[in-house]
């Protein structure tokens, strides 16, 4: 049984009739351009066949009571006194619902459940998954006319401004934009999206390190902070508007961390765009994402022993064209691009290389790039 098999039938146990609707969101990997989101930057992420699913009809009243399959317990609020609960996964609901209203909707109340197969806090954006999974079903029983763009830009406000998490733009705008067969060059400044074909007889491989970050918790904002003081220092908006040769011009009178943090966002601009452009030549995006994960390494500083030894492991594995860490960091996931030939002896090797240098075990997910959040029943 599918994941949304689960939920419809979930729905139909726990309401006696079938859902009126069903929704999903996927989550995504980002091939390259990490933390550059952020600085008004550029990425290249996929959205993955891994998604918040939930099944839902809309309630009569101002309430929002959903099941979550995941959590295991119900959450129920009301639309018209919307209250803060720390740490708590059914912030990211009432959150989106704050968004909405303060965007000038009233959003009608719904009831349903909810499942989600994306690994949580594991670098595949499960969160943004759960934002506009909610989204949508917000849009499908008030008639709110979905845009892709406006809804990742309001989803994005009720992580920065509800739960508190300081995040780019990225993660919504691929769970919401994204296209079935390809990856998304996407423009955070302008919003701008092209879809990017993915090299010839390759695929994407996410390799889970099992080691997990709290992402409210983690240097993220530090390294956030950082960048805009290296901005100020440039007289720039955000460090997309400085060239690689302005920052080696200047760069030496800036202090040693926004300095080093800088020149990933700079070089990294660099690679996203240089790899958008050599989706054809595997070989060629490979070792931009080599590049990527060394300088995430080196400078930004955000991987752990784990997240390296995994890319080492991806290295050595048959097929390998290129990994990289993908995510925030400070654990998670990398990311590798495969040989579709090879995809199963270097699925077998990059796992029993890891197990033997660790001895942990690498959850191991084969992705197809999939269509955004949309109603699918």
């Amino acid at each position: 049984m599918n994941l949304c098999e689960h939920v419809t039938n979930e729905f139909q146990r726990r309401f006696g009739e079938p859902p009126r609707c069903v929704v999903r969101a996927p989550g995504r990997v980002n091939l390259i351009g990490e933390h550059t989101d952020y600085n008004d930057g550029f990425v290249l992420p996929m959205a993955i066949d891994r998604a918040t699913w939930i099944a839902l009809r809309p309630r009569d009243d101002a309430k929002v009571v959903l099941h979550s399959l995941d959590h295991n317990e119900p959450l129920e609020f009301s639309l018209a006194n919307l209250q803060k609960r720390e740490r708590h996964w059914g912030e990211y609901p009432k959150a989106v619902a704050w968004a909405l209203v303060q965007a000038g909707h009233r959003p009608r109340g719904w009831e349903g459940v909810s499942g989600c197969d994306v690994p949580m806090a594991a670098g595949l954006s499960s969160s943004a998954s759960f934002e506009l999974a909610v989204a949508r079903a917000f849009a499908a029983v008030t008639n709110i006319v979905w845009d892709p763009a406006t809804m990742a830009k309001l989803c994005q406000r009720a992580e920065n401004q509800w739960v508190g998490v300081n995040c780019g733009i990225m993660d919504q705008m691929i769970s919401a934009c994204g296209r079935a067969g390809h990856a998304l060059l996407i423009d955070c400044r302008s919003l701008e999206t092209r879809p990017v074909l993915l090299p010839r007889d390759t695929v994407v491989v996410v390799l889970d390190t099992g080691t997990r970050r709290g992402l409210v918790d983690s240097a993220y904002n530090e390294r956030r902070a950082q960048c805009e003081t290296a901005a100020r220092y440039f007289g720039v908006r955000a460090l997309r508007d400085v060239s690689l040769a302005e920052f080696e011009k200047r760069a030496g009178s800036l202090d040693e961390l926004p300095r080093r943090r800088a020149r990933h966002v700079i070089t990294e601009n660099e690679r996203t765009l240089a790899a958008a452009a050599k989706t054809t030549d595997p070989v060629a995006l490979g070792k931009l994402m080599n590049a990527s994960h060394n300088s995430l390494r080196d400078d930004f500083e955000v991987t752990n022993k784990e997240l390296n030894t995994i890319v080492e492991c991806a290295h050595i594995a048959p097929g390998c064209c290129g990994a990289r860490m993908t995510g925030a960091g400070f654990g998670g996931c990398a990311v590798a691009l495969v040989r579709d030939t090879a995809v199963d002896r270097f699925v077998e090797t990059a796992r029993a290389e890891y197990h033997q240098k660790t001895l942990l075990a690498a959850t191991v997910y084969v992705c197809r790039p999939t269509n955004g959040a949309e109603v699918v029943s």
